[in-house]
Protein backbone atom coordinates (compact mmCIF):
# COMPACT_ATOMS: atom_id res chain seq x y z
CA UNK A 1 0.00 0.00 0.00
CA UNK A 2 3.15 2.25 -0.24
CA UNK A 3 3.81 5.70 1.09
CA UNK A 4 -0.27 6.52 1.78
CA UNK A 5 -1.15 7.86 4.97
CA UNK A 6 -1.21 11.26 5.27
CA UNK A 7 -2.16 13.53 8.44
CA UNK A 8 -5.81 13.98 8.79
CA UNK A 9 -6.64 17.32 9.64
CA UNK A 10 -10.18 17.40 11.80
CA UNK A 11 -12.62 20.44 11.99
CA UNK A 12 -15.17 19.18 14.74
CA UNK A 13 -18.09 20.47 15.62
CA UNK A 14 -20.52 19.98 18.48
CA UNK A 15 -22.36 16.68 18.42
CA UNK A 16 -25.74 16.86 16.35
CA UNK A 17 -28.58 14.92 16.80
CA UNK A 18 -27.26 12.42 14.04
CA UNK A 19 -26.93 9.20 13.42
CA UNK A 20 -24.65 6.75 11.83
CA UNK A 21 -27.03 6.51 8.66
CA UNK A 22 -23.28 -1.55 -8.52
CA UNK A 23 -21.77 1.02 -10.07
CA UNK A 24 -19.52 -1.27 -12.92
CA UNK A 25 -19.05 -3.81 -10.15
CA UNK A 26 -20.06 -6.77 -8.17
CA UNK A 27 -21.12 -6.43 -4.13
CA UNK A 28 -20.33 -9.24 -1.11
CA UNK A 29 -23.87 -11.26 -0.97
CA UNK A 30 -23.54 -9.32 2.44
CA UNK A 31 -25.51 -5.21 1.69
CA UNK A 32 -24.02 -2.73 4.34
CA UNK A 33 -26.34 -2.75 6.91
CA UNK A 34 -29.16 0.76 7.28
CA UNK A 35 -28.51 0.91 10.96
CA UNK A 36 -25.88 0.95 13.39
CA UNK A 37 -24.71 -2.65 14.58
CA UNK A 38 -22.37 -3.66 17.57
CA UNK A 39 -18.66 -4.46 17.61
CA UNK A 40 -19.78 -8.27 17.91
CA UNK A 41 -21.67 -8.05 14.77
CA UNK A 42 -19.19 -6.17 12.45
CA UNK A 43 -16.62 -8.75 13.71
CA UNK A 44 -18.04 -11.94 13.11
CA UNK A 45 -20.05 -11.02 9.96
CA UNK A 46 -17.06 -9.69 7.95
CA UNK A 47 -15.61 -12.39 5.35
CA UNK A 48 -11.69 -11.48 6.98
CA UNK A 49 -9.14 -12.96 8.34
CA UNK A 50 -8.28 -12.22 12.37
CA UNK A 51 -4.32 -12.12 12.80
CA UNK A 52 -2.66 -12.46 15.73
CA UNK A 53 -0.52 -9.74 16.64
CA UNK A 54 2.45 -12.29 16.55
CA UNK A 55 1.59 -13.13 13.29
CA UNK A 56 1.61 -9.51 11.79
CA UNK A 57 5.20 -8.88 13.86
CA UNK A 58 6.55 -11.69 12.28
CA UNK A 59 5.16 -10.91 8.68
CA UNK A 60 6.55 -7.50 9.13
CA UNK A 61 9.93 -8.23 10.92
CA UNK A 62 8.85 -6.98 14.37
CA UNK A 63 7.81 -4.05 12.79
CA UNK A 64 11.23 -2.90 11.80
CA UNK A 65 11.56 1.22 10.80
CA UNK A 66 12.79 0.07 7.61
CA UNK A 67 9.37 -2.08 6.95
CA UNK A 68 7.71 1.63 7.16
CA UNK A 69 5.84 2.94 4.07
CA UNK A 70 3.87 5.31 5.76
CA UNK A 71 2.57 7.62 8.33
CA UNK A 72 -0.49 9.41 9.21
CA UNK A 73 -3.31 10.32 12.13
CA UNK A 74 -4.07 6.65 12.11
CA UNK A 75 -0.54 5.34 12.78
CA UNK A 76 1.62 3.56 10.98
CA UNK A 77 1.83 1.30 7.84
CA UNK A 78 3.91 -1.32 7.59
CA UNK A 79 5.24 -3.53 4.48
CA UNK A 80 5.01 -7.36 5.27
CA UNK A 81 4.81 -10.64 3.67
CA UNK A 82 2.24 -13.60 3.86
CA UNK A 83 1.47 -16.70 2.47
CA UNK A 84 -0.77 -16.90 -0.81
CA UNK A 85 -3.08 -19.80 0.37
CA UNK A 86 -2.80 -20.28 4.18
CA UNK A 87 -2.26 -16.23 4.99
CA UNK A 88 0.50 -17.29 7.73
CA UNK A 89 3.71 -15.46 7.64
CA UNK A 90 6.13 -16.34 5.11
CA UNK A 91 10.02 -14.85 4.63
CA UNK A 92 10.86 -11.33 3.35
CA UNK A 93 10.10 -10.96 -0.38
CA UNK A 94 7.56 -14.23 -0.75
CA UNK A 95 4.25 -14.90 -0.83
CA UNK A 96 1.34 -12.27 -0.94
CA UNK A 97 2.85 -8.77 -0.20
CA UNK A 98 0.18 -6.81 2.29
CA UNK A 99 0.26 -3.38 4.18
CA UNK A 100 -0.09 -3.71 7.85
CA UNK A 101 -1.54 -0.17 9.71
CA UNK A 102 -1.04 -0.20 13.53
CA UNK A 103 -3.24 2.26 15.34
CA UNK A 104 -2.01 4.43 17.69
CA UNK A 105 -3.12 3.52 21.47
CA UNK A 106 -5.29 6.08 22.11
CA UNK A 107 -8.66 7.30 22.51
CA UNK A 108 -11.72 6.12 21.49
CA UNK A 109 -12.44 7.75 18.11
CA UNK A 110 -9.34 5.97 16.49
CA UNK A 111 -10.82 2.08 17.63
CA UNK A 112 -14.31 3.71 15.94
CA UNK A 113 -12.33 4.22 12.82
CA UNK A 114 -11.02 1.12 12.93
CA UNK A 115 -13.99 -0.98 13.43
CA UNK A 116 -15.76 1.27 10.36
CA UNK A 117 -13.22 0.98 7.87
CA UNK A 118 -14.02 -3.24 8.97
CA UNK A 119 -17.53 -2.67 8.80
CA UNK A 120 -17.45 -1.07 5.64
CA UNK A 121 -14.48 -2.75 3.31
CA UNK A 122 -15.47 -6.40 4.75
CA UNK A 123 -18.75 -6.28 3.10
CA UNK A 124 -18.14 -4.09 -0.06
CA UNK A 125 -15.88 -5.38 -2.94
CA UNK A 126 -15.46 -3.35 -6.18
CA UNK A 127 -12.12 -2.84 -8.81
CA UNK A 128 -11.45 0.69 -7.40
CA UNK A 129 -11.80 -0.45 -3.38
CA UNK A 130 -9.00 -1.72 -1.54
CA UNK A 131 -8.76 -4.79 -0.39
CA UNK A 132 -8.82 -5.17 3.18
CA UNK A 133 -7.59 -9.03 3.85
CA UNK A 134 -7.83 -8.87 7.75
CA UNK A 135 -7.34 -7.65 11.46
CA UNK A 136 -5.96 -7.59 14.37
CA UNK A 137 -7.41 -7.32 17.98
CA UNK A 138 -5.95 -8.38 20.78
CA UNK A 139 -4.93 -6.75 23.61
CA UNK A 140 -4.56 -2.87 22.86
CA UNK A 141 -3.37 -3.66 19.72
CA UNK A 142 -5.53 -2.90 16.37
CA UNK A 143 -4.47 -3.82 12.87
CA UNK A 144 -5.54 -3.35 9.64
CA UNK A 145 -4.04 -5.86 7.05
CA UNK A 146 -4.34 -4.96 3.76
CA UNK A 147 -3.27 -5.68 -0.36
CA UNK A 148 -0.14 -3.70 -0.95
CA UNK A 149 0.00 -1.37 -3.75
CA UNK A 150 3.21 -0.96 -4.72
CA UNK A 151 3.04 3.09 -6.05
CA UNK A 152 1.57 4.52 -2.85
CA UNK A 153 -0.65 7.01 -3.06
CA UNK A 154 -1.64 9.98 -5.87
CA UNK A 155 -0.62 12.47 -3.43
CA UNK A 156 3.44 11.14 -3.68
CA UNK A 157 2.77 11.68 -7.60
CA UNK A 158 1.35 15.16 -7.48
CA UNK A 159 3.71 16.77 -5.51
CA UNK A 160 6.53 15.29 -4.28
CA UNK A 161 9.19 15.96 -5.95
CA UNK A 162 11.80 13.12 -5.24
CA UNK A 163 13.21 11.69 -8.56
CA UNK A 164 11.47 8.29 -7.59
CA UNK A 165 8.00 9.96 -7.91
CA UNK A 166 7.79 11.12 -11.98
CA UNK A 167 5.29 13.36 -12.69
CA UNK A 168 2.00 11.45 -14.18
CA UNK A 169 1.36 12.14 -17.44
CA UNK A 170 -1.83 13.68 -18.52
CA UNK A 171 -2.94 10.39 -20.00
CA UNK A 172 -2.22 8.91 -16.45
CA UNK A 173 -3.87 11.65 -14.36
CA UNK A 174 -7.61 11.31 -16.25
CA UNK A 175 -7.09 7.48 -16.05
CA UNK A 176 -6.95 7.98 -12.36
CA UNK A 177 -9.24 10.45 -12.11
CA UNK A 178 -11.86 7.83 -14.00
CA UNK A 179 -10.91 4.68 -11.67
CA UNK A 180 -11.32 6.99 -8.62
CA UNK A 181 -14.55 8.43 -9.77
CA UNK A 182 -15.53 4.82 -10.46
CA UNK A 183 -14.67 4.16 -6.67
CA UNK A 184 -17.34 6.72 -5.82
CA UNK A 185 -19.99 5.97 -7.95
CA UNK A 186 -20.31 2.60 -6.68
CA UNK A 187 -20.16 4.11 -3.25
CA UNK A 188 -23.08 6.22 -3.63
CA UNK A 189 -24.80 3.39 -5.84
CA UNK A 190 -27.97 1.82 -4.88
CA UNK A 191 -26.15 -1.16 -3.04
CA UNK A 192 -23.74 0.38 -0.95
CA UNK A 193 -25.20 3.68 0.02
CA UNK A 194 -22.04 4.92 1.44
CA UNK A 195 -20.77 8.58 1.65
CA UNK A 196 -17.18 8.34 1.53
CA UNK A 197 -16.64 11.63 3.56
CA UNK A 198 -12.65 11.41 2.99
CA UNK A 199 -12.18 12.04 -0.72
CA UNK A 200 -8.47 13.28 -1.28
CA UNK A 201 -5.59 12.52 -3.17
CA UNK A 202 -3.77 10.69 0.13
CA UNK A 203 -6.72 8.31 0.10
CA UNK A 204 -6.22 7.40 -3.62
CA UNK A 205 -3.71 4.13 -4.04
CA UNK A 206 -1.98 3.22 -7.45
CA UNK A 207 -0.93 -0.41 -8.19
CA UNK A 208 1.81 -1.52 -10.51
CA UNK A 209 -0.16 -0.03 -13.44
CA UNK A 210 -1.63 2.99 -12.02
CA UNK A 211 -5.00 1.18 -11.53
CA UNK A 212 -6.15 3.40 -8.36
CA UNK A 213 -8.31 2.44 -5.37
CA UNK A 214 -10.00 4.62 -2.44
CA UNK A 215 -8.31 3.55 1.18
CA UNK A 216 -8.98 4.79 4.36
CA UNK A 217 -12.86 4.27 5.19
CA UNK A 218 -12.97 5.64 8.99
CA UNK A 219 -14.64 8.48 8.48
CA UNK A 220 -17.32 6.78 5.78
CA UNK A 221 -20.84 7.04 6.84
CA UNK A 222 -24.21 5.64 5.69
CA UNK A 223 -26.42 7.46 3.29
CA UNK A 224 -29.67 8.92 4.49
CA UNK A 225 -32.45 6.05 4.48
CA UNK A 226 -35.93 6.96 3.24
CA UNK A 227 -37.55 10.11 2.37
CA UNK A 228 -34.40 12.07 4.67
CA UNK A 229 -32.19 13.87 2.70
CA UNK A 230 -28.86 13.93 4.53
CA UNK A 231 -26.86 12.33 7.25
CA UNK A 232 -26.57 15.06 10.22
CA UNK A 233 -22.89 14.05 11.90
CA UNK A 234 -20.12 15.95 13.17
CA UNK A 235 -17.83 17.56 10.57
CA UNK A 236 -15.12 15.56 9.70
CA UNK A 237 -12.72 15.19 7.12
CA UNK A 238 -9.68 17.23 5.95
CA UNK A 239 -9.34 21.00 5.17
CA UNK A 240 -9.66 22.20 1.39
CA UNK A 241 -11.88 19.38 0.86
CA UNK A 242 -14.56 19.44 2.64
CA UNK A 243 -17.93 20.54 1.14
CA UNK A 244 -18.98 23.91 2.11
CA UNK A 245 -22.69 23.37 3.06
CA UNK A 246 -20.74 20.23 5.39
CA UNK A 247 -18.89 22.31 7.14
CA UNK A 248 -21.12 24.96 7.68
CA UNK A 249 -24.38 22.86 8.80
CA UNK A 250 -23.16 18.78 9.12
CA UNK A 251 -25.41 17.88 6.79
CA UNK A 252 -23.54 15.04 4.47
CA UNK A 253 -25.11 14.04 1.03
CA UNK A 254 -23.19 12.31 -1.48
CA UNK A 255 -22.77 15.64 -3.33
CA UNK A 256 -20.45 16.35 -0.44
CA UNK A 257 -18.21 13.49 -2.01
CA UNK A 258 -18.73 14.96 -5.48
CA UNK A 259 -17.57 18.65 -3.89
CA UNK A 260 -14.35 16.62 -2.96
CA UNK A 261 -13.53 14.85 -6.47
CA UNK A 262 -13.89 18.47 -7.87
CA UNK A 263 -11.39 19.70 -5.66
CA UNK A 264 -8.40 16.14 -6.58
CA UNK A 265 -9.37 16.83 -10.24
CA UNK A 266 -8.35 20.42 -9.65
CA UNK A 267 -5.32 19.19 -7.84
CA UNK A 268 -4.68 16.75 -10.96
CA UNK A 269 -4.87 19.09 -13.38
CA UNK A 270 -3.03 22.64 -11.37
CA UNK A 271 -0.46 20.61 -9.86
CA UNK A 272 -1.51 22.33 -6.66
CA UNK A 273 -2.30 21.18 -3.35
CA UNK A 274 -6.01 21.77 -1.79
CA UNK A 275 -4.38 23.79 1.10
CA UNK A 276 -0.94 25.37 0.58
CA UNK A 277 0.43 27.86 2.93
CA UNK A 278 3.46 28.24 1.58
CA UNK A 279 1.89 29.97 -1.35
CA UNK A 280 1.48 34.09 -1.66
CA UNK A 281 -1.56 35.16 0.16
CA UNK A 282 -4.74 34.95 -2.53
CA UNK A 283 -3.27 31.61 -3.39
CA UNK A 284 -3.82 29.02 -0.49
CA UNK A 285 -7.22 27.34 -1.38
CA UNK A 286 -7.00 26.10 -4.53
CA UNK A 287 -10.54 26.42 -5.29
CA UNK A 288 -10.84 30.31 -4.20
CA UNK A 289 -7.61 30.84 -6.37
CA UNK A 290 -8.93 28.59 -9.22
CA UNK A 291 -12.36 29.45 -9.49
CA UNK A 292 -11.78 33.25 -11.86
CA UNK A 293 -9.34 31.42 -14.07
CA UNK A 294 -12.12 28.32 -14.20
CA UNK A 295 -14.96 30.89 -15.45
CA UNK A 296 -12.66 32.05 -18.47
CA UNK A 297 -12.27 29.92 -21.33
CA UNK A 298 -9.73 32.48 -22.68
CA UNK A 299 -7.67 31.87 -18.79
CA UNK A 300 -8.10 28.33 -17.70
CA UNK A 301 -5.14 27.10 -19.02
CA UNK A 302 -3.27 28.90 -17.09
CA UNK A 303 -4.03 27.06 -13.82
CA UNK A 304 -2.51 23.52 -15.97
CA UNK A 305 0.54 21.95 -14.51
CA UNK A 306 3.24 23.01 -16.50
CA UNK A 307 4.57 19.66 -16.39
CA UNK A 308 1.85 18.05 -18.40
CA UNK A 309 2.12 21.45 -21.35
CA UNK A 310 1.59 19.65 -24.27
CA UNK A 311 0.51 16.42 -23.41
CA UNK A 312 -3.10 17.65 -23.80
CA UNK A 313 -5.91 19.14 -26.67
CA UNK A 314 -7.92 22.39 -25.83
CA UNK A 315 -10.80 19.88 -26.05
CA UNK A 316 -9.82 18.06 -23.40
CA UNK A 317 -8.67 20.25 -21.40
CA UNK A 318 -12.31 21.90 -21.53
CA UNK A 319 -13.91 18.96 -20.71
CA UNK A 320 -11.93 18.36 -17.63
CA UNK A 321 -12.00 21.68 -16.26
CA UNK A 322 -15.60 21.48 -17.04
CA UNK A 323 -16.12 18.64 -15.18
CA UNK A 324 -14.24 20.09 -12.17
CA UNK A 325 -15.83 23.24 -11.91
CA UNK A 326 -19.34 21.84 -11.68
CA UNK A 327 -18.28 19.63 -9.31
CA UNK A 328 -17.41 22.41 -7.00
CA UNK A 329 -20.53 24.22 -7.08
CA UNK A 330 -21.46 25.89 -4.21
CA UNK A 331 -25.04 24.67 -5.00
CA UNK A 332 -24.67 20.94 -3.83
CA UNK A 333 -27.96 21.24 -6.31
CA UNK A 334 -25.83 21.95 -9.17
CA UNK A 335 -23.34 19.38 -8.81
CA UNK A 336 -23.78 16.04 -11.04
CA UNK A 337 -23.99 12.50 -9.65
CA UNK A 338 -20.77 10.71 -9.42
CA UNK A 339 -22.22 8.61 -12.29
CA UNK A 340 -22.68 11.35 -14.63
CA UNK A 341 -18.65 12.06 -13.40
CA UNK A 342 -17.71 8.54 -14.62
CA UNK A 343 -19.64 9.17 -18.03
CA UNK A 344 -18.14 12.22 -18.45
CA UNK A 345 -14.65 10.93 -17.81
CA UNK A 346 -15.16 8.13 -19.88
CA UNK A 347 -16.20 10.07 -22.68
CA UNK A 348 -13.13 12.66 -21.89
CA UNK A 349 -11.00 9.59 -21.97
CA UNK A 350 -12.83 8.52 -25.55
CA UNK A 351 -12.37 11.69 -27.09
CA UNK A 352 -8.36 12.05 -26.23
CA UNK A 353 -7.77 8.42 -27.94
CA UNK A 354 -9.64 9.44 -31.09
CA UNK A 355 -7.52 12.29 -31.01
CA UNK A 356 -4.39 10.88 -30.57
CA UNK A 357 -5.25 8.30 -33.61
CA UNK A 358 -6.31 11.05 -35.56
CA UNK A 359 -2.64 13.21 -34.51
CA UNK A 360 -1.38 9.51 -35.79
CA UNK A 361 -2.63 9.10 -39.27
CA UNK A 362 -2.23 13.20 -39.74
CA UNK A 363 1.73 13.74 -39.34
CA UNK A 364 1.61 15.22 -42.63
CA UNK A 365 -1.51 16.92 -42.61
CA UNK A 366 -3.10 13.98 -44.65
CA UNK A 367 -4.49 10.62 -44.06
CA UNK A 368 -3.82 7.37 -45.64
CA UNK A 369 -6.26 7.75 -48.32
CA UNK A 370 -5.25 11.44 -49.38
CA UNK A 371 -7.55 13.66 -47.19
CA UNK A 372 -7.00 15.89 -45.11
CA UNK A 373 -8.64 15.04 -42.13
CA UNK A 374 -11.32 17.71 -39.91
CA UNK A 375 -9.71 19.66 -37.31
CA UNK A 376 -11.61 18.06 -34.20
CA UNK A 377 -13.75 20.84 -32.35
CA UNK A 378 -12.23 22.00 -28.56
CA UNK A 379 -15.85 20.51 -27.46
CA UNK A 380 -16.51 17.42 -29.70
CA UNK A 381 -18.31 15.28 -26.98
CA UNK A 382 -21.43 16.99 -24.61
CA UNK A 383 -23.29 15.26 -22.65
CA UNK A 384 -27.29 16.36 -22.04
CA UNK A 385 -27.68 19.70 -23.47
CA UNK A 386 -25.30 22.00 -25.93
CA UNK A 387 -21.55 22.30 -24.14
CA UNK A 388 -20.98 25.18 -23.70
CA UNK A 389 -17.58 26.86 -21.18
CA UNK A 390 -17.52 28.12 -18.31
CA UNK A 391 -20.67 25.91 -17.53
CA UNK A 392 -24.23 27.72 -16.55
CA UNK A 393 -25.61 26.65 -13.02
CA UNK A 394 -27.86 23.77 -14.12
CA UNK A 395 -29.40 20.83 -11.83
CA UNK A 396 -29.26 18.92 -15.46
CA UNK A 397 -26.81 16.19 -16.20
CA UNK A 398 -23.21 16.86 -16.53
CA UNK A 399 -22.16 19.10 -19.61
CA UNK A 400 -18.26 18.28 -21.01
Amino acid sequence: MGSCFSSRIKAESPDRNGFNSNYGSKVSSVSVPSTPRTEGEILQSSNMKSFSFNELKTATRNFRPDSMVGEGGFGSVFKGWIDENSLKPTKPGTGLVIAVKRLNQEGFQGHKEWLTEINYLGQLEHPNLVKLIGYCLEDDHRLLVYEFLSRGSLDNHLFRRASYFQPLSWSLRMKVALDAAKGLAFLHSDEARVIYRDFKTSNILLDSNYNAKLSDFGLAKDGPAGDRSHVSTRIMGTYGYAAPEYMATGHLTARSDVYSFGVVLLEMLSGRRAVDKNRPTGEHSLVEWAKPYLASKRKVLQIFDARIEGQYSLGGALKAANIAIQCISTEPKYRPTMKEVVKALEQLQDSDNVEDTVKSQNLNGRSSNGHKHPRMKANAVSIGKAASYPPQPSASPIRT
